[in-house]
């Protein structure tokens, strides 16, 4: 049998029944059943001559019947036909034919309908970054409908992205992450609206940005721009839709979310402050199993749209954890603080902060010493003798190294004979946050004081100097 689908207004005259399942071989058919089973109906399925009239809009599955052969059009027992009507109060001007075909899965179910696309339709959300987690959060709002998307990003797509990335395509390497964004999506909804900000997301601009947008998606991969977002979110009274990702594992949830007057918990009620510098290396360090972030971003899209709409529950006052490794999800509960800094009974932070000193404690790590790519190269190509270490992992130093003698960072104290003091010591690693942890643990274990950090890692220095790799 087939499925008809029964809008809001009608359903006064089917007893308030959304969906009814009839025989029928043609939409005349359909509807001539839908009549005699719902006599009422047939005043609004029909003119006095016996014509659909203009103010309905049928569509079987995606296509409008007037594009077909109307009330010959024929059916089958899989077919979905929705019946759409004007409604008053200028909602019927928002969405044309196209848009009205498109977004058909989603107004004709129940719990959803044309209200909700309506919200989305009308809804501003930026987006902050466009990387794993971005990609499929992008992707889908935009599919959705969502009318405004704005996406701050100031980075260039590179090859690396494009294990998880999957916005973009070999095409777009070396092209600014929002411009190929901009164009990925425009394709996949020519109806919505795409800003764009290459820029950074500082504590300069964050205010008046975020102010200019309903709800906030927070795509980022670093702990200053996590704790920028937030206060920021919280500072200008804005819902934050957050999702982090590392290897195996992801999290969800939303933050600051304005329900029955009163804002749920944000950012701070789960971790007030960052954890010490290094500890949480980032997904470069680190490393992402491809496919997490699409799972994790995907349900982050999720939420935005619940927040929009307003359907169902969403994750405010909860954390939602996923570990792929195996396969286990987890809710927990989460409750404001008395303790936060933002919002808490005893407010210390009324505007936004220096994130880089907030979150790397600057003030309490002693200084090392740095040498930029094109000094390391000057050293290479000069007589003074000096010794080059990689503290990376196995398979990185297999995929490229620059000659450098191999200890992973884990056993770095462990071949503390194997380290020169007699010379200069360069240490690196893929950008230079590994090996800055071997050096402090080096000089406060061992007393080296001839250590010098590879600036921007082997990342920087092979952006220069391509010809000197070693690829195994």
């Amino acid at each position: 049998m087939a499925t008809v689908f029964i809008p809001t207004p009608l359903r006064k005259f089917t007893g308030n029944i959304s969906k009814i399942e009839l025989e029928a071989q043609s939409i005349g058919e359909l509807l001539d059943s839908l009549s005699i089973k719902h006599p009422e109906l047939k005043k609004y399925l029909y003119t006095p001559e016996g014509k659909i009239p203009s103010f309905i809009n049928i569509f079987v599955d995606d296509e409008d019947i007037r594009d077909l052969e109307m009330e010959k059009t024929s059916i089958s027992s899989t077919s979905l036909i929705s019946i759409v009507p004007a409604i008053a109060g200028g909602i019927d001007d928002i969405f044309s034919k196209e848009e009205l075909a498109r977004y058909n899965r989603h107004i004709i179910i129940p719990e959803f309908g044309r209200e909700a696309q309506v919200k989305l339709k009308k809804a501003k959300v930026l987006v902050v970054g466009s990387g794993g987690l971005g990609s499929p959060l992008l992707l889908y709002l935009a599919a959705a409908g969502v009318g405004t998307i704005g996406l701050i990003d100031f980075d260039l797509v590179e090859d690396s992205n494009l294990q998880r990335q999957v916005l973009f395509g070999v095409n777009e390497i070396g092209t600014a992450k929002v411009v190929a964004a901009k164009n990925r999506l425009e394709a996949i909804n020519p109806y919505i609206t795409i800003e764009t900000y290459n820029q950074k997301l500082t504590s300069e601009n964050a205010l008046e940005l975020i102010s200019k947008y309903d709800v906030i998606a927070d795509g980022t991969d670093n702990f200053p721009t996590r704790y920028l977002v937030n206060d920021a979110c919280v500072l200008t009274g804005k819902t934050n839709v957050y999702a982090s990702i590392f290897q195996f594992e992801g999290q969800v949830s939303v933050f600051n979310y304005l329900k029955d007057g009163e804002r749920g918990p944000n950012y701070r009620d789960l971790y007030e402050t960052p954890p010490p510098a290094g500890l949480v290396p980032s997904c470069a360090e680190g490393g992402v199993l491809g496919v997490l972030p699409g799972i994790i971003g995907s349900l982050q899209a999720l939420e935005v749209i619940k927040v929009v709409t307003g359907i169902g529950d969403n994750l405010s006052g909860k954390l939602y954890t996923f570990d792929a490794f195996s396969f286990q999800s987890k809710t927990f509960k989460i409750k404001r603080k008395e303790s936060n800094p933002l919002n808490g009974t005893q407010p210390t932070q009324t505007t936004l902060i220096d994130y880089e000193q907030f979150c790397n404690v600057k003030s309490e790590e002693k200084a090392i010493k740095e040498i930029a790519a094109d000094e390391f190269h000057a050293l290479k190509e000069g007589e003074e003798a000096y010794q080059l270490i990689d503290v990376r992992e196995q398979h990185e130093f297999d995929l490229v190294n620059i000659n450098g003698f191999h200890i992973p960072l884990q056993n770095i104290t462990e071949n503390v004979d194997k380290i020169k003091k007699d010379r200069k010591v360069v240490v690196h690693c893929k950008m230079g946050g590994r090996s800055a942890k071997a050096i402090r643990e080096l000089e406060a274990k061992f007393g080296f004081d001839n250590l010098f950090n590879l600036t921007g890692g082997i990342d920087a220095y092979l952006e220069k100097y391509d010809s000197s790799v070693t690829q195994n």
